[in-house]
């Protein structure tokens, strides 16, 4: 399991989409009878079935996290004080990790204030792109 998808089972993401209801069966269809006139008919499409990611509300469940946890953690800003919330490694060797598996820049890589402030955002973002409700402030 990946760093990120570590992430993902902290915030209860990863449940949240296997508790998505499956797509109803659809019924078998019956074979067309053979067509008697020349002209043929369009056929109707059935509209897709989609199944909508379950959200989950990320600022509640870090906030709350927050306030039961003993050290004051800026997690909107900092993504050492984030992972610290989700009880992860927050060391540089550990960041560098994550910021791989998210594909980070390598001219980013050296410089780890400017890793660290790409990794936060992406994070965010992918947290928004696989089911989290973060608000467009935190993404920007």
């Amino acid at each position: 399991m990946g760093l990120f998808s570590t992430i993902l089972d902290k915030l209860g993401i990863s449940k949240a989409e296997a508790a998505t209801p499956p797509a109803a069966p659809t019924a078998p269809v019956a074979p067309a009878p053979a067509p008697v006139a020349a002209a043929p008919t369009p056929a109707a499409s059935a509209p897709a079935v989609v199944n909508p990611i379950a959200m989950v509300d990320v600022v509640a469940l870090l906030e709350k996290k927050a306030k039961a946890n003993p050290q004051k953690l800026n997690w909107r800003t900092s993504i050492v004080d984030l992972l610290k919330l989700l009880d992860m490694d927050s060391s540089l060797q550990a960041r560098k990790d994550l910021a791989k598996e998210l594909y980070c820049p390598d001219e980013l890589m050296n410089d780890s204030a400017k890793m660290n402030m790409w990794l936060h955002k992406n994070v965010l973002g992918h947290v928004a792109a696989n089911g989290g409700n973060v608000p467009k402030e935190l993404l920007d």
